[in-house]
């Protein structure tokens, strides 16, 4: 690598343990260490939830989707851009009324269980555990590359990173990491966009008509169906992505880093707008790429695509700007994998240790320490599975953390805040009947078994459908439907008690 890009990932990673350095002077207290205190602001926390979901996906994987495959590229950011609606309008306010730490405590706010509590944290665990793997392996190999170092060395400095992060700085540390990543892939995305345009005069009608004739694949390249040729498997992906996001754990626990459900709600705004102008920006990322960098040399780099973006900004602006991007990529991975670590370490930590063996008794400091242990272990698990999955394809655990939030936890927070009859039965079916059915459903499916070999495992598939969100999430609503009209307990009182809290935001006793 040249000493440019040296010098862009020094100061990356200087800039971020400086930040870390100051967040630990702020870092005493658990609500500190896991929600920042609730002390963000609106556009700082809508900053760091657009940080938190722009990974290295979205970043390197849309643009090269798009670069190979034109229109069905684009169908990944529509899906990612229109979940935060859902977020927006029916879960980020009573979200932030009802919880404190995590998704078990706005559930709890309504069924004090401890089994619900249990079900919830497992959830949450198993999202976090598939979507963290997914990403150490992306790191690995993309950093491998950019940096022309081992796997594993390239996996130990990423989990390194985040560990620290996270051990010394909690959420505030996160937070702000989170915050220079979005700056910084905003500027990057934009500049890049810029060059690409200037190509085309500046002209985006003359740019669209020019991709017609750009690639092997003539006007193809502008219709869908070049990829996504069966519209079942695209429609269950697009549900996987539109509602997935409204239940992942390190995006919902954003949402108590702010004071109140107002700065929840204009957090959420913010981050639709930078996530919407980044997602409208991947076209001229993807087109560009495809224009200019050619499919065969996108290919040679990485087969799926994951160096488009890198690769154009070399195209467009030598070796200084292709450094930038490569270092963006990496300060993206570095605060995508942070926020997974904490999301599970507190559920760890807050849910299974602090309310369920602990049942609520424990000191300030004991939980202090049960998040950091938690921090460690989670880090370190994860960071050894993704040792061992170099050669693993990690499409289907990222396809999967998001149709389990779709299928355990979106059926548990929707029923939780609109359904009057909904009841712990209710709410342990739901969960569990998510989660178990979409880890079927993908264990049974291409992802897995192929009988090319370009799987896990040789053979035939029992379903053909990449993605099974089209069946995992209707079940997840129809387990805790069917677990709530079969079960004669109800508390009506209770639930009159969370729709005020959830629509007002009231704290007190009603």
């Amino acid at each position: 690598m040249s000493a440019i890009g040296l010098i862009f990932f020094v100061v990356i990673v200087g800039l971020t343990l400086v930040v870390t350095y100051f967040a630990a002077k702020r870092t005493n207290t658990a609500s500190e260490f896991y929600t920042a205190g609730g002390g963000l602001t609106g556009w700082q926390n809508g900053l760091a939830i657009a940080g938190d979901y722009l990974s290295a996906a979205s970043f390197l994987g849309i643009a090269g989707a798009i670069a190979l495959f034109g229109f069905d590229g684009f169908f990944y950011s529509l899906g990612y851009l229109v979940a935060y609606l859902v977020v927006l309008y029916l879960v980020a306010e009573p979200l932030r009324n009802l919880g404190k730490y995590t998704l078990a405590d706005m559930i709890n706010a309504r069924f004090e269980q401890k089994k619900i509590r249990a079900a919830a944290a497992l959830s949450t665990i198993t999202i976090v555990i598939f979507y963290m793997i997914a990403q150490l392996v992306g790191a690995g190999a993309l950093i491998q590359l950019l940096l022309g170092i081992d796997y594993w060395i390239a996996v130990l400095i990423v989990g390194v990173m985040m560990t620290i992060y996270v051990l010394f700085g909690g959420m505030t540390a996160t937070s702000w990491v989170q915050i220079i990543k979005a700056v910084l892939l905003m500027i990057g995305t934009v500049i890049i966009s810029v060059l690409v345009l200037s190509k085309f005069n500046f002209n985006i009608f003359y740019m669209f008509s020019e991709m017609k004739t750009a690639t092997p694949h003539g006007e193809s390249f502008l219709n869908p169906g070049l990829k996504y040729t069966n519209s079942l498997d695209t429609i269950s992906m697009m549900i996987a992505l539109v509602l997935g996001t409204a239940g992942l754990p390190h995006i919902l626990m954003r949402f108590f880093t702010v004071k109140d459900a107002k700065t929840a709600r204009s957090s959420v705004v913010v981050a639709t707008w930078v996530v919407g102008i980044f997602y409208i920006l991947t076209i001229f990322l993807g087109f560009g790429a495809a224009a200019f960098v050619g499919s065969t040399d996108i290919m040679a780099a990485n087969e799926a695509g994951n160096m488009a973006a890198p690769l154009l900004a070399q195209a467009l602006g030598g070796d200084i700007l292709m450094s930038f991007v490569s270092a963006v990529a990496f300060a993206t991975i570095l605060a995508v994998v942070a926020g997974l670590v904490l999301s599970g370490a507190s559920a760890f930590a807050h849910d299974i240790y602090g309310q369920i063996i602990k049942k609520g008794k424990i000191t300030e400091r004991e939980q202090m320490l049960a998040a950091r242990y938690a921090s460690i272990s989670v880090a370190v698990f994860s960071i050894l599975l993704a040792l061992f999955a170099q050669n693993m394809n990690v499409a289907f655990l990222v396809s999967l953390a998001f149709c389990v939030a779709a299928s355990a936890n979106l059926p548990v927070i929707l029923y939780t805040i609109y359904w009057k009859r909904f009841n712990t039965t209710g709410a342990v079916t739901a969960i569990f009947t998510g989660l178990i059915s979409a880890l079927v459903l993908v264990a049974i499916s291409p992802n897995v078994f192929s009988p090319e070999g370009t799987a896990i495992f040789v053979g035939t598939p029992l379903i053909s459908l990449t993605n099974p969100a089209i069946i995992s999430v209707p079940l997840g609503f129809f387990g805790g439907y069917v677990g709530t009209v079969l079960s004669s307990k109800a508390d009506a009182q209770k639930y009159a008690e969370v729709a005020v809290k959830a629509n007002t935001g009231f704290k007190g006793k009603l």
